[in-house]
């Protein structure tokens, strides 16, 4: 097969002494008998995306490995180096239970050491919330975590925090991208100054605990904590370090985990994906619920970031609840919080995405708080924190099973979700209801929402081009009505405009660009696509909404909505 000359000048720089002996008789081999896959290792560099850098684990420019990573942290201890002149540098690194995570982590350890930057190192795997808490507890500069988060076992990742505990963003991410592309593989610095690593444990996992109790907690009686039955699976991840250790120090005794996934592992041998997002994830919890007759399915992915919530419906079924539905219950509960402990000042706000349901919108006008919204991505809604530090932020979360309790965290974190999750459940058990019950209410109270999501797979060269072709053909050719409704406005990220078509008006987006459209219907249905900047992925987002005006209906009102769902995919082909 022919392959690009491009292609080839990457390949033989990787067949030079800068790189291994094993890594160039690899790249040999697959020259002779593997082209295509030499093609897909090398037709690009790996790129940063919403959740940092993460791809398959392998040999070459678009694969995860030594020199890859190795490339990045140099990148990154030249600019750490440059913005703090004079300073002790700080960084702080932890990693999943992915094949080669610890591994990995080491070789970021010592081409941080090297360049003179001191370095915590987790001596074992910690859950990614823990390592966002880290940087600032430990008063680092910045912070990395090895994980592919809920990808498959061939993936690996790497995403870098900055001193607030918060992932990288603007400026800081493109300014270290381009030092990093700046560089040659030759210039990295691979030999480690081990007086320079320090290995941490139970100091930080024990302040992390404590700070989780402390900010997840609201006076949730004892014995209605005992009388709460919890199911809890960490899906052979990191949260088995940090969960149950905070549900016992919270005073959660009846906490029940899936025996045959507590075991870390990468290969999540019990799963089709350990992504709670999926509802086949927490079979074996739901299973374990069934049998037990327990109250709730807690579960979490590999890195312990997302959180998946199964509860009983009013007929005693287990409903496996969305990301938004988790994140509407939560919300609205730590807003009552404050209400009721007389907490407002009149600066709080609470965070969301674009992507995620309006219905925070319509919880935010209720208490008469702020809704901050921002792109994709948990790092923007721990930028707000960074950028408005005059306000004071409640809790947030995104779609995608991500939630954040205050601010001790800035990174989604199931950690504290799932204490948090556990109090709603406990104190509304107590009190004769339900977690579901306590969402109709809510739908009652705002009106009911419903979201779905349609994720589309299209791998390699050919799949991330037809990707682009859907983006170029609803921006170039939009659809004037869909299922019966029409199109009153259209936002475009990319280029940051949007279009009232009621009005005939154009007006201004004012959040940083991104690949992201967004369609929005008479009836108040809201359709968003957006390419993922991880995987090799195009999402769109569903969001309509219905009266309910009791608790009998629901079931009725539901199936509407979902009709209506339904109907939207058909008339936009994409089912």
């Amino acid at each position: 097969m022919h392959i690009e000359q491009s292609i080839l000048n990457k390949v033989n720089e990787w067949l030079t002494p800068t790189f291994d002996e094993a890594t160039q008789e690899a790249i040999k081999e697959m020259m002779t008998s593997a082209p295509k896959e030499l093609e897909e290792s090398f037709y690009k560099n790996l790129e940063f995306g919403t959740g940092g850098m993460r791809g398959v684990m392998g040999i070459g420019t678009n694969r995860i490995n030594k020199y890859t990573l190795g490339k990045n942290t140099q990148g990154l201890s030249d600019y750490l180096n440059k913005s703090f002149p004079n300073e002790q540098l700080k960084v702080a690194i932890a990693y999943d239970c992915r094949h080669n995570s610890d591994t990995l982590a080491k070789v970021v350890a010592d081409v941080f050491s090297a360049n003179g930057i001191k370095v915590y190192l987790f001596s074992d795997m910690r859950p990614t919330p823990e390592l966002s808490f880290a940087v600032r507890y430990l008063n680092c500069h910045a912070g990395i975590v090895l994980t592919a988060s809920h990808n498959p076992p061939e993936y690996n990742g790497y995403k870098v925090y900055w001193q607030d505990g918060g992932q990288l963003v603007p400026p800081q991410d493109a300014e270290i991208i381009k030092v990093i592309e700046d560089l040659k593989y030759s210039d990295i610095k691979f030999e480690a100054n081990n007086d320079l690593i320090e290995y941490i444990d139970n100091e930080v996992d024990e302040a992390f605990a404590k700070s989780t109790v402390e900010n997840a907690s609201f006076n949730t009686p004892t014995e209605a904590k005992a009388n709460l039955k919890i199911v809890y699976t960490s899906l052979h991840g990191t949260s088995i370090k940090a969960i149950p250790n905070v549900l016992a120090k919270a005073g959660y005794t009846d906490v029940n985990i899936v025996s045959e996934q507590a075991e870390p592992n990468g290969d999540f041998p019990t799963v089709v994906s350990p992504n709670p997002e999926e509802p086949e994830a927490l079979s074996m919890a739901i299973a374990l619920a069934e049998k037990i007759g327990a109250d709730m399915v807690v579960g979490t992915d590999p890195d312990s970031d997302r959180l998946g919530v199964a509860v009983r419906d009013l007929d005693g079924n287990i409903k496996l609840l969305n990301g938004n539905q988790t994140m509407v219950i939560m919300t609205a509960f730590l807003l009552e919080q404050w209400k009721r402990a007389d907490k407002f000042q009149g600066n709080e706000f609470i965070g969301s995405t674009i992507v995620s349901t309006p219905m925070m919108l319509e919880l935010a006008a209720a208490y008469d708080v702020e809704c901050k919204v921002g792109l994709t991505g948990f790092k923007w809604i721990a930028k707000f924190i960074k950028d408005f530090p005059n306000q004071k932020f409640i809790g947030g979360g995104e779609e995608s099973f991500g939630f954040m309790v205050g601010d001790a965290v800035r990174d989604k974190d199931a950690v504290a979700a799932i204490l948090l999750v556990s109090e709603i459940a406990a104190q509304a058990k107590a009190s004769g209801s339900s977690l579901y019950q306590e969402l109709l209410n809510l739908y009652i109270d705002f009106g009911f929402y419903k979201e779905h999501l349609i994720s589309i797979t299209k791998k390699g060269i050919e799949g991330a081009n037809e990707i682009k072709q859907m983006m170029i053909d609803l921006r170039e050719n939009p659809m004037k009505e869909i299922n019966g409704q029409r199109v009153i406005c259209i936002e475009d990220y990319q280029a940051s405009k949007g279009k009232d078509f009621m009005n005939n008006e154009e007006f201004e987006i004012h959040i940083p660009k991104s690949n992201v459209l967004i369609y929005y219907l008479e009836d108040g249905s809201k359709i968003c696509a957006r390419p993922s900047g991880t995987e090799p992925k195009i999402k769109f987002y569903f969001s309509v909404n219905g009266v309910l005006d009791s608790i009998e209906n629901a079931k009725s009102v539901e199936k509407e909505l979902d009709n209506k769902i339904a109907g939207i995919i058909s008339a936009m082909k994409l089912n």
